[in-house]
């Protein structure tokens, strides 16, 4: 186990496996059974192997309970359990795991030979793991920060993402800035643009954590993400004509104006397509650069919502009003 990578199947697997000979009858593998008194935990199955211990099969404890005890294992093995290669990263684990509902499962080094297997129990303390990575990446923070280290230790650490935050709202001041004249001579503009910004974000974020949740579990792949997105935009354009309408109402009955009412409208219904688009795309295009979407992920799509809703929002309003 020592010899192979920790976040590998082989540093994952642990050493204690039930094995039997292909050769042998249900009669002997149920007194092997009993002879060890004790099996190991989450012991669903037993492994076969041949004399050179490489992987046949499995047999399912309740499959040699159910048979006759002279007969033969050999027509029992299931062959459908593929056994997992040690250097498999313990990602790729859990998604088998989890798509196949396994309790146990055979590891093998590359010459096919049996060396361990992985139980339901280790899978956990992966995914424990990768949920609190994306945890704590949402909010721009190490997942192995301790929450009693040193005030300069975890101010620096914080201070990073907070710096990266603060060139992002220069960004989006700087949009703003050139619609300058036009908030000058509508003041109800600036009053209602926290409302266009924050509808987009809140619905590119939900796009965005339902994306990167679905990347890191495996259900997300190249050959359905195109779909995916065009059921995000799909469902952006519905709630953007939804709520565009109740915004739209409340506007009215505010301020008293027709135009306004249509320009906040517009620019809601824009801004959720765009978050949707943005929130469905950006996960895979920050992977194909290397870049942990859960890490960045949310910084970049506040930035694009808050520009984006910012430009329908005034841009409408100078063309307009």
């Amino acid at each position: 186990v020592l010899s192979y990578p920790e976040d590998s199947a082989g540093g994952l697997m642990n050493i204690d496996i039930i094995t039997v000979r292909d050769d042998v009858n249900v009669r002997t593998v149920i007194r092997y059974l009993r002879l060890l008194k004790e099996m190991p935990n989450d012991t669903d199955k037993v492994f076969v192997v041949d004399r050179s211990y490489k992987y046949l099969g499995s047999i399912h404890i309740s499959t040699l309970l159910t048979n006759e005890a002279e007969q033969n294992i050999n027509p029992l093995i299931n062959k459908m359990l593929k056994p997992i290669p040690a250097d498999m990263p313990e990602k790729e684990v859990a998604h088998l795991f989890e798509q196949r509902n396994l309790i146990s499962a055979p590891v093998i080094d590359e010459n096919n030979q049996l060396i361990g297997r992985i139980t339901i129990d280790d899978v956990v303390d992966v995914i424990r793991d990768e949920a609190e990575h994306s945890v704590m990446s949402m909010a721009g923070l190490d997942e192995e920060e301790d929450v009693f280290a040193p005030v300069m230790q975890s101010s620096k650490r914080r201070s990073i993402w907070l710096g990266v935050n603060l060139i992002t709202v220069f960004i989006a001041v700087f949009f703003i800035g050139l619609f300058e004249a036009t908030l000058q001579e509508k003041i109800a503009l600036a009053i209602l643009m926290p409302v266009v910004a924050s509808m987009g974000g809140i619905a590119g974020t939900q796009t965005l954590i339902l994306v990167t949740r679905g990347i890191a579990t495996g259900r997300i792949t190249a050959s359905n993400l195109k779909v995916l997105m065009n059921k995000e935009v799909a469902i952006g354009f519905l709630n953007g004509i939804v709520w565009s309408v109740v915004i739209a109402l409340a506007t009215y009955f505010w301020f008293e104006d027709v135009m306004l009412s249509l320009v906040i409208a517009l620019a809601v219904i824009v801004n959720l397509i765009f978050a949707a688009f943005s929130g469905a795309y950006l996960p895979s295009l920050l992977i194909k650069f290397k870049i942990d979407p859960a890490l960045a992920g949310g910084v970049i799509l506040t930035t694009i919502t808050d520009v984006i809703g910012f430009v329908a929002f005034l841009g409408l309003a100078s063309l307009v009003i």
